[in-house]
């Protein structure tokens, strides 16, 4: 959460400062020294290079060093806060934050410059805010091992991978709003980040394989459950639900998104429909009428084997047959 409220800030500063004064969280303080000295995270240090900030620590236990920031939260609280908020997601919160506070700023005086507002205030100095250097790819990295159910333990919180991540570890890649799972620097998984305890994000596709062994899974599964299918996909699951074997049928129809893609399928499956039928036999057989035939093969003859003289069609040869009859 660190670099990512960086990076939301400084780009909406449209700069940077020079110094920045931080308290020593552990996500930027290894070890504390002597006085001012301090053994900073290797990621952190990155980022305030990549910003061009050169980062101070606080003395411990010593909030007057940190000027009105304390103070600041708490004003913050009492405006826009009160009474508490609902609101559905972070987005939602962040964009109306944003709206409020802008129309703060311009709205009321500077305590200091009465005459200008705030935000006339903060346009005049930003100038002499070192230029946005651009996104930093700010993340949190850890390695993680991938248990047998295509899960990934982090910050109390499981998520999933793809079947084909299991057996070897993978990279966890946490950022303030995602976490992102890597093996060999392909994504493996990617989903909203949890901040609660013993939650579990599943993504449905990441078990399809699985089900080629184990297809009732689909019906009770807890990765399948509430699942939404685009409309086409879900009515024919409705249908063959009723059907003997048709779990087994949802599960050839679904496998093959692995390789056609999503669009192809539900285009497919459609047309099915359309059609008055929805059994996979039919549904496949669509999907691989409408696939692209593969590009034809240009087979280079070697020079060895080219003609010296091409061979002239002349048809008045055969006379000479009427002729010797």
């Amino acid at each position: 959460m660190v670099f990512g409220a960086h990076d939301r800030a400084f780009a909406f500063f449209k700069g940077a400062c020079t110094r920045g004064i931080y308290d020593n969280m552990k996500t930027a303080v290894e070890t504390i020294f002597v006085g001012k000295e301090r053994a900073y995270n290797r990621r952190f240090l990155q980022m305030c290079s990549h910003y061009l900030v050169d980062p101070v620590a606080c003395t411990p236990a010593s909030g007057w060093e940190k000027g009105q920031v304390e103070n600041q939260v708490g004003l913050v609280r009492e405006r826009f806060f009160a009474p508490r908020l609902r609101v559905k997601n972070y987005d939602e919160l962040n964009a109306w934050l944003m709206d409020q506070v802008l129309s703060y700023a311009k709205a009321h005086r500077h305590p200091e410059r009465r005459d200008q507002t705030i935000w006339e205030a903060f346009e005049a100095e930003r100038p002499s805010l070192v230029p946005y250097a651009g996104h930093f790819d700010g993340f949190h990295a850890l390695p993680a091992a991938v248990s047998k159910t295509c899960l990934v333990r982090f910050d109390n919180n499981k998520y999933s991978v793809a079947a084909s991540a299991i057996g070897r570890p993978v990279e966890i890649r946490a950022y303030a709003d995602r976490v992102e799972l890597r093996q060999d620097g392909r994504i493996v998984g990617e989903h909203p980040r949890c901040y609660g305890r013993d939650q579990t994000a599943f993504n449905p596709w990441h078990y399809v394989p699985v089900l080629a062994r184990k297809p009732g899974a689909l019906r009770n599964g807890a990765p399948f459950k509430d699942w939404v299918l685009p409309a086409s996909l879900d009515r024919v699951r409705r249908k063959l639900a009723a059907v003997q074997d048709g779990d087994r049928q949802m599960v050839d129809i679904l496998t093959t998104v692995l390789s056609d893609g999503l669009p192809a399928v539900e285009a497919a499956c459609a047309e099915g429909l359309k059609q008055g039928v929805h059994s996979a036999d039919v549904i496949l057989n669509i999907l691989a009428r409408r696939r692209e035939p593969a590009a034809a093969i240009t087979i280079m003859t070697p020079d060895a084997l080219r003609l010296r003289h091409e061979p002239a069609a002349d048809c008045a040869r055969y006379d000479s047959l009427r002729r010797a009859v």
